[in-house]
């Protein structure tokens, strides 16, 4: 066994001197970064547009064929190869040229090689079919793509018979199933008894386990084998020592693989001897290094070697030098695929980084890591910070992956952990074409899952040549991964008083009252504690105020401006020269914004950086995107670029306070969202280059995963999560609350004299709270009778029970303080609210609802019709589910309010069953019979959850942060669906783009879809709508799994089909008669986010539409293709053109921005707002050519618009009756009263001081905008809103004082109002509004002054 572990390792025809070359890195590749830069839109879409296929992969199987010329007339050997990757292009097409050259005796061998993404392609996928048709041998290898799986399939299945052998290593059982050799088959794959075939299993280990048995199994078999007699195990051995060759992947190894296969197998060559070798092994796993003898199976020898290598620079003998580990993939060093490799360690070694390369031959890398970069005796890690080559997750590569087993690995590691990108299915080309950047199939592979082991900055390093097929390092990327490879290791090794720290904050829209703007989160109170955590922690941090409103006052009043200054406080002015000797790009800024300085951020000479230091930290005001006063601007430009000032900030940042780190701070700046490619960016993308080389670390809600995906790809960030404050109950106010007394009232009385009287009271209440919009009231003081009676009163009762639910985050939280354990109530009693199948949990309303031998569902629906006696019994199981809560809470909780140790304290509550305080609350009410076991199960699940609500990691994942430790990852999104939100203080990421719609989402849906077309036929005289315009969101889809996509599925009659490893990558339609009505058709808009996030997904949808355009189906039935024939014959076009319905912004730009324009009050008319929409919004994906990405079709967007009878979006929600169906107008007055007019909502912001009044004013502006896109808020609601804010003079002195500016803007939003005519009022509110508006803007002067 000695000769297996270390056979001496060359690389081909590579001396070492050519080596020490590339450190001064002459040979390489230019860098892609234009020396001037032309006007970059228009060349950008054009090259996109003009990409051949359309598809992302260009490259043609031609580059990969040999066809010798055969002159001696010998017997022919045709290969056929389909791999994933090229790394064995060029060692297959040495062998073959070797056997040629000499093997030229005894036949000639004809291969061609197909790339598994080449066979999308419809004229490659008709040339491999025929390839197929003379071929002797086949062979694939790591085939996981389903629907390129299935078309291998069908190809290879055809010819199997007659093919003389089949060779197919691990890929999905499918296509294993094809494999023969001789007698040796894997047909029964997945069933046989034989342990052969148990490998194969779908067994509870990862594929990455079973990979690693392959290769121990590999390891031995052989040498079983050979002394079993019969041909089926000489056979079997064959296909061991197949893999074995195909492991070792060298010319030599390829050559002998092919002499043995053929000469076994080919009859023409059968009574031919053809002597072949065995296979040369190399290590299964250990470390590798270029300039090494050897490969090394243990770490202190290799450590021994580079000790004493002669060709290192002084940095490198320095015994604190960095080291940072790195993890490659077996298969391109064996191949000789590996200059890529060499180029990084080679650029890490001339930064002054030692390497520690390992690499493993099966898919698990954690082992490795585990043995070689974790001293055995210390535990303590050997390296400062990894990256990952492979761009694989860490555990599983593209099979199946074990992320618990990946995040264990790394939690013991406990550095940074990045994984790095080579392109696999682009050449450069076509990667620096493309405006969408990196592949769909390999952003869900390579950036998606190793997101879910907790990896960040996914940095394309390594192209493809496309003739060749080899790996070559890009080298602008290749140095911008490595610097910040050591930036992240100096965060290891420098002490805590030398580190420096940027913090940013957003101010968004600009403006003094919005500084410190951040979604749910008290920015300056967080700040304060954590600024105070940090200097206990040994930070140098100096001057710090006394207060989190002093903090404030420091840095948004200029100390030195004599006068009113609108200006913040100025940390720093930057020259002109100074900026552009500090920002290599700036002059591609000119084309946008002209020469610098500009007139944003600048005093007309200088570029100005507000913020403030305070010793090792800086906290600075991030500048804004630029355009906001301009929306107009925004019609015409498909894409932007940040300002001078916007650069010059983060220049400041990097290289003149010279931050260690960068902190944003809150849910989210605008840095992630600048132009570029939307994933894999190359250097002349912005954000890109704005973050420069700094490790950015970001506060992010935790409910909001999708665009925190956005700013770990875009900008590097290291995702923290926040939790969102807790939910309370809207509760009920005012009028709403005398209708709530007037209703008990009745309920006691209705049977005696006074229940007409009640209920005329009821009535004209209810008119005064404006539920008449809502509710069919009849006239006040008409006759009813008893029964209708009861039923106005339920409908009421049934409105208000909805608003009195309806869940509110109460407050704004602040990072470090986790809630008490009464506020944690609510959120328990919703997390109780929901089944979970899966866990064997019922939720507490259903178990409530089966003691009175109801189903909760029955309840829930007629509770929505009104029927009293059924409003009144879910008020009552609310009632009884908050009480159980509250008494268990109660019990673990100390005099102070804090949760204490919640395990033991259910330990001796579940010990008993009698004195259960959840059973002691029950038994006082009519649910007394409840089922014991299934409220235990509920309440440990709730008593876990409790403890993750509670718990605090938020300061502390930061610390480990700043500390360059590896912060553990977990899943953003709502915790009341998935508790494993909980403890926040992770490092969050979205899910597997794969894995959704689940079958649970489309149960779901179905429901929902059906609900909407009743819904929409009652109010459409018994008729379907024909289309319904859906808009589909990231965060929505990340937490619901994927329900909205599914709706739309269901709304055109397919439904998704997943593959062995439980991903979605197929639908199919169903058929009319299952259905039961007629197809829908859908336009359906994406947000740029859902669009970065979900490529596969938009994909699947255009194809699912495009095919259920196609089928042969009576147009009354399918309105897909009803509309479809229409518009292309209106339009000239073909059918599956005319079917792209599909739409989102153009690649790498976000948002219609109406949201801009409505906030600066900067339109003109509403015409103006959706021409904005149009332009912005009418980019179709094309599951034809993805490759082109977002393409304009403006024209296709339009009509099928015009066709739309209703337009449906899924809003996020945390209330119990999930399935709930509102019209926009419904939702705006829920809105309305349970948010904006209600005290409990309002007076919890105000609570949060200055931030507060930014969110009512907010609130407010949002709902003109609600006015201006569709028309559908009352009249009530700007006129309550005025009683609440302006004609309560304590109120309006609050709001004045607290944040004058934010104060000023409200006043302006009434105004705006009631100018564009969605407001009517008095003339005497108008004018005091003026007054006021008079009255604080000399406030603001004043308080310069």
């Amino acid at each position: 066994m000695a000769s297996l572990v270390s056979s001496p390792f060359t690389l081909p025809n590579t001396k070492v001197e050519n080596l020490s070359s590339i450190s001064q890195k002459h040979y390489f590749l230019h860098s892609f970064l234009p020396k001037k830069l032309t006007t970059k839109s228009s060349n950008k879409f054009k090259c996109a547009a003009a990409m051949g296929n359309g598809l992302f992969t260009q490259t043609s199987p031609e580059v990969r064929r040999i066809v010798p010329g055969n002159l001696k007339n010998l017997p022919t050997v045709k290969i056929v190869y389909v791999v994933l990757e090229a790394q064995y292009q060029s060692s297959l097409t040495a062998a073959v040229e070797t056997l040629n050259q000499n093997g030229g005796e005894y036949a000639s061998f004809q291969v061609v090689g197909y790339l598994v993404e080449e066979l999308r392609d419809k004229d490659t996928y008709n040339t491999f079919c025929k390839d197929l048709e003379d071929a002797n041998i086949f062979i694939g290898s790591l085939i996981f793509v389903e629907e390129l799986a299935l078309k291998v399939k069908s190809a290879v299945e055809k010819e199997r018979e007659r093919l003389d052998a089949v060779l197919v290593f691990p890929s999905m059982p499918e296509v294993m199933r094809l494999n023969k050799l001789g007698s040796f088959s894997m047909s029964q794959l997945g069933q046989s008894k034989s342990p052969f075939f148990q490998l194969f299993k779908n067994k509870k280990s990862s594929s990455a386990g079973f990979a690693d048995q392959m290769l121990k199994l590999v390891r031995t078999l052989p040498k079983v084998l050979k002394y079993l007699p019969s041909d089926k195990a000489q056979d079997a051995r064959l296909y061991i020592l197949s893999l074995q060759f195909w492991l070792g992947g060298s010319p030599d190894n390829l050559v002998n693989f092919l002499k043995m296969i053929s000469g076994s197998y080919v009859p023409a060559l059968k009574s031919t001897k053809i002597e072949y070798s065995d296979p040369v092994l190399y290590l299964d796993n250990g470390i590798w290094h270029p300039l090494a003898p050897c490969m090394y199976d243990d770490v202190k020898e290799y450590l021994n070697w580079y000790a004493t290598r002669r060709d290192t620079n002084e940095k490198l003998k320095n015994p604190n030098a960095p080291i940072v580990g790195l993890v490659l993939q077996r298969s391109h060093i064996v191949t000789g695929d590996e200059s890529h490799y060499v180029a990084v360690i080679m650029e890490l070694e001339a930064k002054g980084a030692k390497v520690i390369p390992i690499f493993a031959g099966g898919l698990d890398f954690s082992g490795p890591v585990e043995k070689y970069f974790i001293d055995p005796i210390t535990k303590k890690p050997m390296i400062n910070s990894a990256i990952s080559l492979t761009g694989f997750a860490l555990v599983g590569g593209p099979a199946r992956q074990d992320h618990p087993r990946a995040i264990e690995a790394l939690m013991k590691l406990d550095v940074p952990y990045l994984v790095a990108v080579p392109l696999v299915f682009q050449t450069t080309e076509e990667w620096l074409n493309s405006t969408l950047g990196l592949h769909p199939i390999q952003v869900a592979l390579q950036v998606a899952l190793p997101e879910l082991d907790g990896a960040m900055e996914p940095i394309v390093f390594a192209g493809r040549d496309p003739r060749t097929g080899k790996s070559h390092a890009l080298h602008k990327r290749v140095e911008q991964l490595c610097t910040r490879a050591v930036r992240w290791a100096e965060l290891k090794r420098k002490t805590k008083t030398e580190k420096k720290l940027a913090i940013t904050v957003f101010s968004f829209p600009p403006d003094k009252g919005n500084v410190g703007t951040a979604a749910y989160l008290n920015v300056f109170a967080s700040i304060f504690s954590v600024l105070k955590e940090l200097k206990r922690d040994g930070y140098d941090i100096q001057g710090l105020p006394e207060t989190a409103e002093a903090l404030i006052e420091d840095i948004i009043h200029d100390k030195e401006a004599q006068f009113n200054s609108p200006n913040l406080n100025i940390a720093y002015k930057m020259g002109v020269r100074e900026y552009q000797t500090l920002t290599p790009y700036a002059t591609a800024l000119e084309e946008n914004w002209g020469k610098p300085p500009g007139n944003l951020n600048s005093d007309g000479e200088n570029l100005l950086v507000y913020g403030k230091e305070y010793g090792n930290v800086f906290i600075g005001v991030q500048p804004t995107f630029g355009y906001e006063g301009d929306p107009m601007r925004l019609l015409f430009s498909k894409s932007a670029s940040p300002h001078h000032g916007f650069a010059a900030y983060y220049s400041y940042v990097e290289k003149i306070f010279k931050a260690d780190a960068v902190l944003h701070f809150g849910t989210h700046g605008s840095l992630e969202f600048m132009p570029g490619k939307q994933v894999g960016m190359s250097d002349a993308c912005f954000p890109d280059s704005l973050i420069g080389n700094i490790p950015n670390v970001y506060y992010y809600a935790a409910n909001n995963p999708s665009e925190a995906t956005i700013a770990k790809r875009r900008s590097y960030a290291n995702t923290i999560s926040y939790l969102t404050p807790p939910a309370e109950n809207a509760g009920l106010y005012k009028g709403l609350k005398q209708l709530g007394e007037l209703i008990s009232s009745y309920q006691s009385l209705k049977d005696s004299g006074r229940g007409p009287q009640i209920v005329s009271s009821i009535i004209s209440t209810a008119k005064q709270c404006n539920l008449d919009k809502d509710v069919d009231l009849p006239d006040e003081g008409a006759e009813i009778s008893a029964k209708e009676r009861d039923l106005v009163v339920g409908k009421v009762y049934s409105k208000i029970m909805e608003i009195e639910s309806r869940l509110l985050p109460c407050g704004l939280h602040v990072i470090g303080e986790p809630p008490s354990a009464l506020e944690a109530v609510a959120t328990l009693v919703n997390i109780a609210a929901l089944d979970r199948p899966e866990e064997g949990i019922s939720s507490l309303p259903s178990i409530l609802a089966e003691t009175v031998g109801r189903e909760i569902e029955d309840i829930y629906r007629s509770s929505d019709k009104g029927i009293l006696k059924d409003v009144e019994l879910l008020r009552q199981i609310t009632e009884a589910s908050r009480g159980a809560v509250g008494a268990f809470v109660e019990r673990s909780t100390n005099s102070k309010g804090q949760v204490v140790d919640v395990a033991d304290k259910l330990t001796s509550i579940l010990g008993f069953g009698i004195n259960e305080p959840w059973v002691n609350y029950l038994s006082n009410t009519k649910f007394y019979r409840a089922d014991r076991e299934k409220l235990r199960v509920l309440f440990q699940f709730l008593g876990e959850c409790l403890k993750l609500v509670v718990a605090d990691n938020e300061l502390g994942s930061l610390k480990q942060a700043l500390e360059g430790k590896f912060v553990e990852p977990g899943p953003g999104g709502d915790p009341i669906r998935n508790p494993k939100v909980l403890p926040t203080g992770k490092n969050i990421h979205a899910l597997d783009p794969q894995a959704i719609p689940t079958t649970a989402a489309m149960q779901s849906a179905k429901v929902v879809v059906e609900r909407l077309l009743e819904r929409q036929k009652i109010d459409n005289g018994g008729k379907y709508p024909e289309t319904v315009a859906l808009v589909l969101w990231g965060t929505d889809n990340i937490k619901t799994y994927g329900e909205s996509l599914a709706q739309v599925m269901w709304m055109i009659g397919v439904v998704p089909v997943s593959d062995t490893f439980g991903r979605v990558n197929r639908v199919e339609p169903v058929s009319l008669e299952e259905l039961g009505r007629p197809r829908i058709d859908v336009v359906v808009n994406c947000s740029g986010v859902f669009r970065d996030l979900f490529i596969n997904q938009m994909n699947l949808l255009d194809r699912a539409v495009k095919m259920v355009a196609e089928l042969d189906e009576p147009e009354d039935q399918n309105y897909v293709r009803k509309h479809a024939l229409e518009q292309a014959t209106t339009l000239g076009v073909d059918v599956r053109e005319a079917a792209s319905r599909i739409f989102s912004n153009a690649s790498g730009s976000y948002s219609s921005n109406i949201n801009l324009a409505v906030e600066n009050s900067s339109w003109n008319d509403e015409k103006q707002l959706q021409d904005m929409y149009l332009s912005r919004k009418s980019f179709a994906f094309d599951s034809d050519a993805p490759g082109v990405g977002m393409m304009e079709k403006r024209k296709i967007f339009e009509m099928a618009l015009s066709t739309a009878d209703a337009t449906f979006q899924n809003l996020d929600s945390s209330e119990i009756s999930l399935t709930d169906v509102r019209t926009l107008s419904e939702t705006v007055r829920l809105d309305a009263r349970t948010k904006l007019l209600n005290p409990k909502w309002y007076e919890g912001m105000l609570s949060s001081g200055y931030e507060g009044v930014r969110e009512i004013e907010k609130r407010l502006t949002n709902t003109v905008g609600w006015s201006a896109t569709s028309g559908q808020v009352d009249n009530w609601v700007y006129e309550e809103a005025n009683t609440t804010f302006i004609k309560d003079e304590e109120m309006l002195n609050r709001l004045m004082n607290t944040n004058p500016n934010s104060f000023r803007k409200l006043l302006q939003t009434f105004l705006e109002a009631n100018g564009r005519g969605y407001w009517e009022t008095t003339e005497e509110n108008i004018e005091r509004l003026k007054e006021l508006y008079s009255e604080v803007e000399d406030k603001i002067e004043g308080i310069d002054r």
